[in-house]
């Protein structure tokens, strides 16, 4: 299948920024949907932004304003500029294609789906 690659993750000081990429591999698909999930320790991962073909965006009501989510439809690639950050933002990131359902996070799907990438971990230190 379609094997996705995350990077951009780092170490910052509360209050900086980091821009995620997410670069797709193999042959050229076309999902309804990509998003970014955030895994804590020791927790599921949830849903943190989307972004459907139409370009309409959906966040978690903690990092509205302040996350914003992007694609490139040319190169498959999604972004996710993360600015103002908190400690609370900690966790390794990751996309994923159709994990959505109706505009919004398909949670079964998040529970089902199997091809997860290494992700790239975000730390954001106080």
């Amino acid at each position: 299948q379609v094997q996705l690659q995350e990077s951009g993750g780092g170490s910052v000081q509360s209050g900086g920024s980091l821009r995620l990429s997410c670069a797709s591999s193999g042959h050229t698909f076309r999902p309804v949907c990509m998003g970014w999930l955030r895994q804590a320790p020791g927790k599921e991962r949830e849903g943190v932004a989307m972004i459907e073909t139409g370009g309409s965006t959906t966040y978690a009501g903690s990092v509205k304003g302040r996350f914003t989510i992007s694609q490139d439809k040319a190169t498959n690639t999604v972004y996710l500029q993360m600015d103002n950050l908190k400690p609370e933002n900690t966790g390794i990131y990751y996309c994923a294609p159709d994990l959505c359902l109706r505009g919004s996070w398909c949670v079964e799907c998040i529970r089902e789906y199997g091809h997860w990438g290494q992700g790239t971990q975000v730390t954001v230190s106080s």
